[in-house]
């Protein structure tokens, strides 16, 4: 009879088992006794660190490519146990067709199948159905036990950049920041907040001050939750994404967080100048050429003793004019565009007005969120109470707590995602401190340094200006501005007596014409007045935030 040859397969999951563990030696030893007894020569033995749930494993694709390549030199591969071959039944299968077409017989020693026996396949369906199960549990446990530690707002995992792993003395792990990585995220964070430059430029300043994080990690970084102390719970079957609030100490506030989120969203827009403009250039990128139509570029010319200003175009028309007279000019124009005390209170009793009938809604679905929070957590109060009384078992409250526990989930989740409305008083202290600026327009901008001027500019005129060596002109005015000019017109030509002809308004400014007072005239309720927040009340926003801000 002829003696059979067996290749010996030994494999535990992770390298970690092969080094420190004794499973493999084991293994080896109960394999090399078996072929012993049963007078089987073994070819070799293969040691393999990996996981069974598929076959992709690198010693195992070497064994066979070795048996196609000297097919008929092996008889068998041995294997302690069926779960060392494969924990996925599936697979398993395939596998074992593959080596009988190469003349290979699989055989776990521990546990033998007559494989040619028709009953004998029940068994090995057992055998390969098992590991996988335990699998499949083992993995689900995990998941629900993360699941609740994530609910718990314990951040799971590696620790993201900006804060470190640490254990307590109980064993519980947890999330710490870590400097100087944490204060250069902060740093990043204030500085979309501001809007000075744009988030690619901040990126490239903060890869230089020593933050080690690529484009798209960056940008991942910066919509991650966990920075301003939260936790995402994720999706699962039927229960929608939520955020928790987390057992780590955020590196950056709520506010600052959803702050640089309406940034990047474009809820709220920010001037991003890409290039450092000189304080003596305001006017710069803002200005067309009366001539040709391109913008008028700034730049200083060296003079005998010192540098002499200039706004200037490129092409062929040669239109250039003195940086310092153009300026003093403008400063000039900013003055017709201070509005009438009693037009900005017109103007800001109604935009309180308008922001309240904006957010009313909203407020009442907040509210009615809250008032169902408190009527569960007052069912859950009464369930505990059932249970201390006896008048429910352990089983009835479990299910009953659960039950309510999820419905309370999903109300804060809703809750969280609807934006935060501030109140009618700060809302009432932002536009009086704003209106006050307003007041004082011309003053702002001549104690305004660079940059702020460069956004009063840009949020008084959406489009660039003409100049043609003596006075502006545009084609369009922010539309607060506007509609404050046009109600300060009127006033003015009561309290004068004047003629159409003699506002103070400048009559380079073309546009449509929208009268305020009869704005103030209509109902609450009205379409007019609808339509008219829907289209001001962005542009008013912008205007004052700069003006509250300088």
């Amino acid at each position: 009879m002829k003696k059979q040859i067996a290749d010996l397969y030994v494999r535990v999951s992770t390298d970690e088992q092969a080094d420190k563990g004794y499973s493999q030696r084991n293994q080896e030893e109960v394999l090399r006794k078996y072929c012993s007894i049963n007078s089987i020569h073994i070819r070799k033995v293969i040691f393999e660190d990996h996981s069974a749930k598929t076959f992709i494993r690198p010693e195992w694709n070497k064994l066979l490519l070795d048996l196609r390549k000297h097919k008929g030199q092996t008889d068998l591969i041995l294997f302690t146990k069926w779960d060392r071959f494969s924990r996925n039944a599936g697979d398993a299968y395939s596998m074992i067709n593959t080596l009988r077409k190469l003349g290979v017989e699989p055989q776990g020693v521990e546990q033998p199948l007559d494989l040619s026996v028709p009953e004998n396949k029940m068994m090995l369906a057992f055998y390969l159905a098992a590991p996988e199960v335990e699998n499949d549990r083992r993995a689900l446990n995990v998941l629900y036990g993360m699941r609740r530690a994530r609910k718990e707002g314990r951040y799971m995992g590696q620790a993201p950049l900006g804060y470190c792993n640490k254990a307590r003395e109980d064993g519980r792990k947890y999330i710490t920041p870590k400097e100087p990585e944490a204060g250069l995220i902060k740093w990043a964070f204030e500085q979309l907040a501001e809007g000075r430059f744009n988030t690619e430029e901040i990126w490239r300043r903060a890869k230089a001050k020593g933050l080690d994080v690529s484009k798209p990690h960056f940008w991942k970084l910066i919509k991650n939750p966990v920075y301003c102390g939260k936790v995402i719970v994720p999706r699962l079957k039927d229960e929608e994404p939520f955020l928790v609030m987390g057992q780590h100490d955020g590196i950056v506030s709520e506010p600052l967080f959803y702050e640089v989120q309406n940034v990047l969203n474009g809820r709220k827009k920010k001037i991003k100048p890409r290039f450092e403009v000189d304080r003596l250039l305001p006017l710069k990128g803002f200005l067309l050429c009366p001539i040709c139509g391109n913008k008028l570029y700034g730049s200083a010319s060296t003079g005998c003793r010192q540098k002499y200003h200039y706004y200037h175009c490129t092409s062929k028309c040669g239109f250039r004019k003195n940086a310092v007279v153009t300026n003093g000019l403008f400063e000039k124009e900013l003055r017709k565009y201070v509005p009438h005390p009693a037009a900005v209170e017109v103007f800001q009793r109604e935009m309180g007005s308008l922001y309240h009938m904006q957010t009313k809604t909203q407020k009442e679905e907040v509210r009615a969120v809250k008032n169902k929070l408190e009527g569960l957590g007052v069912q859950l109060t009464k369930a505990r109470n059932l249970l201390l009384t006896e008048e429910i078992d352990a089983t009835d409250y479990k299910g009953m707590k659960a039950e309510l526990e999820q419905k309370i989930a999903a109300l804060e989740a809703k809750l969280e995602s609807l934006s935060f409305v501030a109140p009618q008083k700060e809302i009432d202290g932002i536009l009086e401190r704003a209106a006050y600026k307003i007041q004082h327009l011309d003053n702002l901008y001549i104690i305004a340094e660079i940059e702020e001027k460069r956004k009063l500019i840009s949020s008084i005129f959406p489009e660039n200006l003409v100049f043609d060596g003596l006075g502006f002109r545009t084609t369009r005015l922010n539309e607060a501005v506007r509609l404050m000019c046009s109600l300060d017109k009127d006033l003015r030509k009561k309290k004068e007596r004047q003629q159409e002809g003699n506002s103070e308004l400048s009559l380079k400014v073309r546009g449509m014409r929208f009268e305020l007072t009869r704005l103030a005239a209509l109902p609450p309720q009205s379409s007019a007045s609808t339509n008219f927040a829907t289209r001001a009340l962005g542009r008013m926003r912008k205007f004052f935030e700069v003006g509250a801000k300088v």
